[in-house]
C-alpha cells in the first residue's frame, strides 16, 4: 500500500469507529498490506486488492479465544 492509501484508510477507520487510537503500520515483507493497531495492540491487517481496475481494502480483525469474555 502506498503511504497515501495507508493514511486514507487510517483516517477512514478513525472516523468510522470514532477512535483516533487506530494506527496503520507498514509491513516490509508484505507491501500489499498494513498492520492495524489500536493504541499499541495489534488487532488485524488491512489488505489492498486491485481487480479489473477496481481498488478495495479488506480489514481482517484477529481475536484470540483467550481474550473473549467467559461469562457466555
Amino acid at each position: 500500500m502506498t503511504p497515501n492509501e495507508t493514511a486514507r484508510v487510517q483516517t477512514y477507520l478513525q472516523r468510522k469507529f470514532n477512535n483516533s487510537a487506530f494506527r496503520l503500520v507498514r509491513r516490509p515483507q508484505a507491501p500489499d498490506s498494513v498492520e492495524v493497531l489500536l493504541g499499541d495492540e495489534f488487532i488485524g491487517v488491512v489488505y489492498r486488492d486491485e481487480d479489473e481496475g477496481e481498488l478495495s481494502f479488506s480489514f481482517t480483525m484477529c481475536m484470540l479465544e483467550e481474550d473473549l469474555p467467559t461469562n457466555y
